[in-house]
């Protein structure tokens, strides 16, 4: 039976949706709701940074990088490092690059 001819009646489940044993009589909406948004960490991402990164192990790969420079004072930071970051970037989109080219995404 297509959808356009089917009956509200059609639709109606044989079975209660509820069993008889539950029972949410003492229940309070939305008791635990503060607790699960403490515990969440999704981050959005805006839309051209998100376009940079394949996916979330990029993108943690990018932000640990960025992080164990940051645990380093300026002063000891070297050039070194500061080279080895950009020529990683340099890379991670070259092969984004190459990986559009091919129709990999």
């Amino acid at each position: 039976m297509s959808e356009k001819h089917m009956s509200p009646n059609s639709l109606k489940v044989s079975e209660p949706e509820m069993r008889p044993e539950y029972d949410f009589s003492g229940a309070v909406r939305g008791k635990y709701y503060k607790r699960f948004l403490e515990g969440t960490n999704v981050v959005v991402l805006e839309p051209d940074v998100a376009k940079r990164f394949k996916n979330s192990d990029s993108v943690n790969k990018a932000l640990r990088t960025y992080l164990k420079t940051e645990k380093r004072s300026p002063a000891a930071r070297s050039t070194r490092t500061r080279k080895s970051i950009t020529r990683q970037l340099a890379e991670h989109g070259s092969a984004q690059q190459n990986a559009r080219r091919s129709g990999l995404f």
